[in-house]
């Protein structure tokens, strides 16, 4: 399969996006490479609906653009569960809704696949930021807070154990052997934000498949938007509670080996590096250094936090979460 079909995947919920959507949608339409299609999954939103399924009406007719509305319950996982159902490609494509993607995107995607054992490919995510400039207390090993690729992952094309879910691509097969994204684990709407549906899949996918193998490509470049709520120091902290909570979910689905394998590298070796970068700049008298140094031990000891709380409430409760399977079909299109 050196040169897939690739059906592109955006989840959408709400008309406050209206514009990101059509961008992204557009951002698509423009790749070098042509996707087969692009599919508009609406979770749960009638009026978003409609409203997508008349702007594209004519692109539904020659079947570039499809609005479908989420099969499933409300959330992420099963928004893409629907795509994935629906898609006609060898390969599935998934881009966020507050993004688009470079000329190139779906190019470099393709070529990650001439390998038979490569089962995902992702790329890189860059943050468009509201206020047009870096926070200068952010630092950039936290840039996965704002849904974006982020320090301490390797540059160029290099295996890896996951994905992220905005940028990435999976071989149709990969659905076959590991099922679907697991619901209860991940985002539903505007509610706390939580994620790492895509960690547990792929750890899934890895263990149903010993002999895949998970790319990032640097190439492979979309563009973020991050609002204006999100560089302040009360979402990074929300934020970085809610991973622990999530991390506390893919450990009992998968195992704390697998489920911590990456963030253990990631808290002894990139994050330790952070914190003394930044306390040189702030010996240094440059702007944010002691800021950056700061949010790296607020971010570990928050997330920590939020692993213990959601590792006892594991404990406590039954299954929270379902691995779907993904049926053949054109899924629930409007």
């Amino acid at each position: 399969m050196s040169d897939p079909d690739i059906s592109v995947v955006i989840c959408v919920y709400t008309e406050d996006r209206w514009e990101d959507i059509l961008a992204a949608v557009a951002s698509v339409r423009a790749q070098s490479r042509p996707a087969r299609e692009t599919l508009l999954v609406v979770d749960h939103n009638e009026p978003l609906l409609e409203r997508l399924t008349g702007e594209y009406k004519e692109a539904r007719e020659d079947g570039s653009v499809r609005v479908l509305a989420n099969a499933g319950p409300r959330g992420l996982s099963a928004g893409r569960n629907t795509g994935i159902a629906a898609s006609r490609g060898e390969v599935i494509a998934f881009l966020d809704d507050d993004a688009v993607a470079e000329r190139d995107w779906l190019k470099h995607f393709a070529e990650g696949y001439e390998d038979p054992r490569v089962m995902a490919v992702g790329g890189r995510t860059m943050p468009i930021w509201a206020s047009g400039r870096r926070p200068a207390w952010f630092p950039e090993e936290f840039d996965w807070v704002v849904g974006c690729t982020y320090k301490g992952l390797p540059p160029g094309r290099a295996r890896v154990r996951n994905v992220l879910g905005g940028n990435a691509s999976f071989r149709r097969s990969a659905f076959d052997a590991a099922g679907g994204f697991a619901t209860g684990i991940g985002r539903d709407g505007d509610k706390r934000p939580l994620g790492c549906e895509e960690t547990e899949l792929c750890i899934r996918l890895t263990r149903a498949r010993p002999d895949a193998i998970l790319l990032i490509d640097d190439r492979a470049v979309i563009h973020h938007r991050v609002p204006e709520p999100r560089e302040h120091f009360a979402y990074f902290r929300t934020r970085t509670y809610a991973e622990g909570l999530s991390k506390a979910l893919v450990a009992r689905s998968v195992g704390a080996g697998k489920g911590l394998e990456s963030e253990r590298r990631y808290t002894t070796r990139v994050l330790p590096a952070g914190v003394g970068r930044g306390l040189r700049d702030a010996l240094l008298a440059r702007p944010g250094g002691a800021g950056r140094a700061g949010a790296i031990v607020a971010g570990v000891l928050t997330a920590a936090g939020g692993y213990l709380v959601g590792s006892v409430r594991a404990r406590r409760s039954s299954a929270t979460f379902a691995v779907a399977g993904i049926p053949d079909g054109e899924g629930a299109a409007a």
